[in-house]
């Protein structure tokens, strides 16, 4: 049993841009767990529609 591991997972979230407005998009977040318990998120981006990958930095959570 590996007791530190990374996983990626990948949730439908709801995001802001100003050119585009409201968006709901697919956000893959790449996560250090210990003992399957998330510890810090080493990374999170999303894939546009037409395939780009982009950070997530250049894109607000919608409120």
């Amino acid at each position: 049993m590996k007791l530190v591991n990374i996983k990626r997972e990948t949730v439908v979230e709801d995001r802001y841009t100003p050119k585009m407005g409201k968006l709901q998009t697919r956000v893959t977040y790449i996560r250090k767990r210990i003992l399957s318990f998330p510890i810090r998120t080493l990374h999170k981006y999303r894939e546009t529609y037409y395939g780009e990958v982009k950070d997530c930095t250049d894109c607000n959570l919608q409120r």
